[in-house]
């Protein structure tokens, strides 16, 4: 008995060991310590290897945003503009950011006009403009019969302090070659724009 025992015991030792042996040397063989790597045993996609620089360690470009086609501020408040295209269907849709760098929440309420029509669109860019010099016109926000703006409302009326918004405001487009315009809105600067051709 104590000599059937005793066997299986060493059975038990011998397999433990073995399997012990086989892991810390599958583990060694599993590359990554001298350098050389086997070409064809890439784990990582071409794609994600082809903007890596030196040292094997992929690195994925974030995409490239457009630059600003304009930027002005007033007080705290910044505005950019990064496109402003002439859609089909002669209207020209103008976007940007809106960007508050006070400490105070800011409060779009003179952004949304003086007219009366426009007084139901709360914070928003219905009073926006774009201005013509070379065709001496005005163009102002596109709305629908009810008065409402074809342009952003700022949920809760404006942005929080050290916060941003995007914003988009649409308007009839000028004849084709006045392509520089001014964007006005609010108590802001002028912004001199070009329109793009939509694709």
């Amino acid at each position: 008995m104590d000599f059937r025992h005793t066997m299986k015991g060493r059975r038990a030792l011998s397999a433990v060991a073995i399997t012990t042996g086989l892991l810390i040397t599958v583990a060694g063989c599993g590359g990554g310590g001298d350098g050389k790597s086997d070409k064809g045993s890439s784990s990582a996609p071409a794609s994600a290897t082809s903007g890596s620089s030196g040292g094997g360690t992929p690195s994925v470009k974030a995409p490239e945003s457009a630059p600003a086609l304009a930027e002005v501020k007033g007080g705290d408040i910044t505005l950019t503009i990064t496109k402003a295209v002439r859609d089909q269907g002669d209207f020209v849709t103008v976007s940007g950011k809106v960007a508050n760098g006070g400490g105070q929440f800011w409060i779009a309420s003179n952004w949304r006009g003086d007219e009366r029509e426009l007084s139901g669109n709360g914070a928003s860019l219905a009073g926006a403009a774009l201005v013509d010099s070379k065709g001496k016109k005005k163009y102002l926000v596109l709305r629908d019969t009810q008065g409402r703006c074809l342009c952003t409302k700022f949920d809760g009326g404006g942005v929080e302090a050290g916060q941003s918004a995007d914003w988009f405001a649409q308007f009839p487009a000028p004849p084709a070659g006045s392509d520089n315009v001014d964007f006005q809105v609010g108590s802001m600067p002028p912004a001199s724009i070009q329109i793009s051709e939509g694709e």
